[in-house]
């Protein structure tokens, strides 16, 4: 006999867009995902819908809270809005919101950024998901995984790969002065609420960055346990980060094959961009062994 073994539902892509206004505006532009999950069996088994919450109630349940809320980020305004619909729906045993966030900066004019105009900035998006439960035996009634993704990223020098297993269909060359590019999805998964979550992300992307950056990578690998390992040490309320970091490569254009007088040499100066195929790169990193 069938069985109900999992079920959840919700509504998702719900846009949100909000001015906080003041002397200087502010700009949440958000895309909110809403997945409930409960003791809906009768209403998956026989249609019997009582106790079931609308997608479209939910829908306008993020505009309601969103009209009320003083969160300034969106890991707060998630907890927000995971416990209003928690509280006023006994038949809940979680609840999880996935934001992600459209970044803007504000337009410099002769100098100064003005108040209330804006540039959207990308192509990366932040993003966050905040999962509230409600069940006896929930060990974390709350976890939160903040990161980032779309995250497009170039070294121009100080990276290499080389010393890598050869055989008979290898003909990739060993290099020591490659590009390295990717589009990097990141997240990370807090052990508890942090006082501040913006200046929290801020000092995790810094340390991102930094590694990334400042890195002599001799594989994309390598430099993608560094930038965990930076970010574990500046945020002490991290637990994990799991990174994944497709290799976007950059191939160096081969002028011999050109007739004089274009038959150039290049030192690493011209490039054909490639997004397929690309090598995926993949890694969870703990504080110590699970």
């Amino acid at each position: 006999m069938p069985y109900l073994a999992e079920n959840h539902y919700g509504k998702s892509r719900v846009r949100l867009l909000k001015v906080v206004r003041g002397e200087q505006h502010q700009v949440q532009d958000w895309n909110v995902d809403v997945s409930l999950t409960g003791d809906f069996r009768e209403c998956f088994v026989s249609g019997d819908n009582t106790g079931l919450l609308a997608t479209d109630t939910m829908k306008n349940t993020v505009y309601a809270v969103a009209r009320t809320s003083t969160a300034t980020t969106m890991e707060a305004f998630a907890l927000e809005l995971a416990q209003f619909l928690a509280s006023r729906n006994p038949l809940l045993m979680a609840v999880r919101i996935a934001i992600d966030e459209r970044f803007w900066v504000r337009i410099k004019v002769r100098g100064e950024f003005h108040p209330s105009s804006f540039l959207q900035r990308g192509p990366e998006r932040q993003t966050t998901l905040v999962e509230l439960r409600q069940t006896p035996e929930s060990s974390e009634p709350v976890e939160i995984v903040s990161g980032v993704k779309g995250l497009v990223l170039l070294k121009t020098a100080h990276s290499a790969f080389a010393g890598f297993k050869r055989d008979e269909l290898t003909t990739l060359p060993e290099t020591y002065d490659r590009l390295l590019g990717t589009e990097a999805t990141i997240t990370w998964r807090y052990t508890a609420a942090p006082e501040n979550f913006a200046a929290a992300r801020t000092g995790v992307m810094e340390a991102l960055l930094t590694t990334f950056a400042e890195h002599d990578s001799l594989s994309v690998q390598q430099t993608l346990y560094a930038m965990a390992e930076a970010a574990l040490a500046a945020e002490p309320l991290l637990a994990e980060l799991s990174l994944t970091m497709p290799n976007r490569h950059n191939l160096p254009v081969d002028f011999s094959r050109f007739q004089p007088p274009f038959d150039y040499d290049n030192p690493n100066v011209i490039f054909v961009p490639t997004e397929e195929p690309q090598g995926h790169i993949h890694a969870r990193v703990t504080r110590s062994a699970e």
